[in-house]
């Protein structure tokens, strides 16, 4: 077996390349190793954003954000499920975090201005929002090694650098003259610059354009394609790694440590059935289609404790035919739709956040529908590809997940749903008052986000009354699983009677959520993977005395 030694070795290489990035700055010699032949992970499939209370990019953008308002807020969403310790780490070094970003990295950034916490109508919530995202980034300065970034699960029919904040205008490109000045404006940076060979890109692909960029600088090395095998344990520390690399076993010396940064477990069919439910479809997650869950079975292989493996970051997704699902943010928020069970009756606020909307999803037998008329189509992109008037694809109706009728009627028998018709009527009538009696859609500055600006009084109620009308499937789908390894607040790992693991840390997907069940904000899993990328690597580094 060949051996090699470095300080610190890092497994995984999304928001883990932070975590390398740090520690090469603190003077360790760092490698990163890589299950899949892409560097990026689920980060490259992302929106990018990233959500850290009271962090000076904030400031800059004359959003102040006092601590003292985030520490209320998590620990009201926080609800005592998540050690308190845990996430006050996050909050107190997340501004050295984002300053790290910035600094190790040649990315700007841009605050998504009004994008409201996930629950912010409780104690320190922000209708002004926390989540920064990268400015789009010129994905060519990778040269040669632009190939290795994880493309996009899908495609995009124009070269367009869509971020998150324009996202909620071109959605309105039929509505508003914003969303069409949006839509040219990136339209124009996409063509135009590839007539200067550039390729700008936006969201988690800038993200992690910018961090591997980032590594390529201090000349971290990399090995694609290098899945890790074993975890060596010397005197009960961890102090380095087996990988396969070339068709062989490669021993690593980690003499600082090593930090399993590899995302979770969304593509392992029996771990979701075992510690989730048997209802879920690993076709329906969104995140990296190489995580399975090795490293953290490999931590609790030695004596890792394991922590809120039920919960994933839930998103409601429609089981199109293809390489990923299509998904629903915008789409639920918008007038002129309701989601219905398989009687055909509402249970739900469509507009919550997807978080929360996909455990509401998990309660139904599934799949539940998504009911619309042509007038909603006619205004809004739905399942972020299909454009207002677009006609929905043949296999989109071939394989049964879109069903369309003349009359609600019809659609009703055609779907089994007899109360559907009175379904419909009754969220009629809600919309005519102005107010969701039933669930309160509307009355959340979250819900409003997405919601139509130019519908009076609630942006997110409008009728269904001008056929045809249209079911959408709709399933739980999700960004990632956030169950893992449990970490301590360096992101230590820990045994089941709470001793660390000395030598093992454990960040992102690859550890229990830092805040427990819920999803406290927009970016909260990228932030969460960030931050404690920055922790792990400076403890490591022995800059963070325990």
């Amino acid at each position: 077996m060949d051996n090699k030694s470095f300080d610190l070795v890092v497994v995984g290489t999304g928001t883990g390349m932070l975590a390398a990035l740090a520690a090469a700055e603190a003077g360790l010699s760092v490698l990163l190793v890589e299950k899949s032949e892409y560097v990026g992970g689920s980060t490259a499939l992302s929106g990018g954003g990233f959500w850290v209370p009271s962090n000076p990019m904030l400031t800059e953008a004359g959003a102040e954000d006092p601590m003292s308002e985030a520490t209320k807020y998590l620990a009201a969403v926080t609800r005592g499920e998540a050690p308190e310790a845990r996430w006050k780490s996050f909050l107190s070094h997340g501004a050295e975090a984002v300053k790290a970003l910035a600094r190790l990295t040649p990315l700007k950034f841009g605050h998504m201005t009004d994008y409201a916490d996930y629950f912010p109508e409780l104690p320190g919530g922000s209708t002004a929002g926390r989540a920064m995202e990268p400015k789009p980034f010129n994905a060519r300065k990778l040269g040669a090694d632009r190939g290795k970034l994880r493309p996009p699960a899908l495609e995009a029919p124009f070269p367009m650098p869509v971020s998150g904040t324009s996202y909620k205008w071109l959605n309105l490109v039929a509505r508003t003259p914003r969303g069409i000045f949006v839509a040219a404006r990136l339209l124009g940076m996409g063509v135009g610059g590839l007539a200067i060979k550039r390729e700008y890109i936006a969201g988690g692909g800038a993200l992690a354009a910018g961090l591997y960029a980032g590594v390529r600088a201090r000349n971290i090395p990399v090995w694609l394609e290098s899945p890790l095998k074993e975890l060596i344990v010397e005197d009960d520390r961890v102090v380095g790694v087996v990988v396969q690399r070339d068709g062989k076993d490669i021993s690593v010396r980690a003499k600082h440590g090593v930090i399993l940064a590899a995302g979770g477990f969304d593509r392992n069919e029996a771990m979701r059935h075992a510690h989730q439910s048997e209802k879920l479809d690993t076709d329906w997650a969104l995140g990296n289609p190489a995580n399975t869950g090795d490293a953290i079975t490999i931590a609790q292989g030695i004596g890792a404790d394991l922590a809120f493996l039920e919960e994933a970051w839930w998103f409601p997704a429609v089981p199109i035919p293809g390489p990923m699902p299509g998904t629903l943010l915008a789409e639920r928020s918008l007038p002129g739709q309701i989601i219905v069970n398989q009687a055909g009756e509402r249970f739900m606020n469509e507009a919550v956040n997807y978080m929360s909307a996909g455990k509401d999803l998990l309660a139904q037998d599934l799949p539940v529908w998504m009911i619309f008329d042509q007038r909603y189509r006619n205004r809004y992109v739905f399942g972020g590809s299909i454009f207002p008037r677009q006609s929905f694809p043949k296999e989109w109706y071939d394989a049964g997940v879109v069903k369309k009728a003349d009359s609600l009627e019809k659609l009703a028998a055609d779907l089994g749903m007899p109360a559907l018709p009175q379904s419909v009527q009754r969220f009629n009538d809600l919309c005519a008052s102005g107010h969701d009696d039933d669930f309160g859609r509307g009355d959340s500055a979250y819900d409003r986000y997405y919601g139509d600006p130019g519908i009076k009084p609630n942006p997110c109620l409008g009728p269904i009354d001008k056929g045809p009308y249209y079911a959408v499937q709709v399933v739980p789908g999700d960004l990632g699983t956030c169950g893992g390894v449990k970490a301590d607040e360096f992101g230590r790992a820990l045994r089941p009677d709470g001793t660390t693991i000395e030598g093992l840390y454990a960040i992102g997907n690859a550890a229990g959520n830092a805040f427990g069940r819920v999803y406290p904000g927009p970016g909260a899993t990228i932030a969460q993977g960030l931050v404690f990328g920055y922790i792990a690597a400076n403890h490591a580094a022995g800059r963070l005395p325990d």
